[in-house]
């Protein structure tokens, strides 16, 4: 710890010898600051959130995902740029060892049921979010309606930035806390998040929980993801793997 350049100074004894008054003008000035601040302070990190996450899609380092975004979230991306997908251009399939492939719009999936939980995030690098609400589709839903054969093992998942992958046993997507999540935080799931559309795998390390998902696939065995590849648990359950203790965020 460095030292304070301009340590306090000791109490003076002589009682004489106290500051200078604070004028009521200036109390008044002050408060009105600190207001101010309050209110401004929503707009200042949503500006700041998006040229952080401008610039972490322009940094093939990865430096950038080291400071802090909104929320105390991190920005992370495998890739040097992520592309934008909206309402007509986005679409998620669903395919492998099913009975019935399919394609799914924004619009479909946001017409079934939808499932709202409120976990805490933990990240494998440290950080955790408390209480963050995920919204979305239960992935069991979309294999059910696939009709997985029985054969099946497990469940890939591909993203639309062209090189993020992550892999569940069929146990696992099945959880009732496995979502296709297309809300966080009580609004639509951004881009800088993963949107429009992200897993979430509630129990497991946040690196599990796939961002700009495009690609389910129905498989015999499971497929280690990116991060696993390259050392990371692929059952990466909070607090029972990949060495940490961090508490369970169920």
């Amino acid at each position: 710890m460095t030292k304070d350049a301009n340590p306090a100074r000791p109490a003076d004894h002589d009682g004489d010898r106290r500051g200078t008054p604070v004028g009521r003008r200036v109390v008044l000035g002050m408060l009105a600051a600190g207001a101010a601040g309050v209110a401004a302070a929503p707009y200042l990190q949503r500006a700041y959130d998006e040229t952080l996450g401008a610039a972490a899609q322009n940094d093939p380092t990865g430096l950038s995902g080291l400071l802090p975004a909104g929320g105390g979230f991190r920005y992370y991306s495998v890739t040097g740029s992520v592309p934008d997908k909206d309402e007509h251009s986005y679409r998620l399939t669903v395919d492998g060892l099913v009975r019935h492939r399919a394609s799914y719009r924004l619009a479909d999936l946001r017409a079934l049921p939808q499932t709202r939980l409120v976990r805490d995030v933990q990240c494998v690098t440290g950080w955790r979010v408390p209480r963050t609400p995920f919204e979305g589709v239960r992935l069991a839903t979309l294999l059910d309606a696939a009709g997985v054969r029985p054969e099946a093992k497990a469940v890939r998942f591909t993203c639309f930035d062209g090189a993020y992958s992550e892999s569940l046993t069929l146990e696992q997507a099945r959880r009732h806390d496995v979502l296709i999540a297309l809300r966080m935080q009580d609004r639509p799931l951004g881009h800088d998040h993963g949107g429009p559309v992200r897993l979430y795998v509630a129990p497991m390390y946040f690196y599990k929980s796939a961002k700009w998902l495009s690609g389910i696939t129905v498989t015999d065995h499971v497929q280690p993801g990116y991060w696993e590849q390259l050392g990371y648990d692929v059952d990466a359950w909070v607090g029972r793997s990949n060495g940490r203790d961090d508490v369970p965020t169920t």
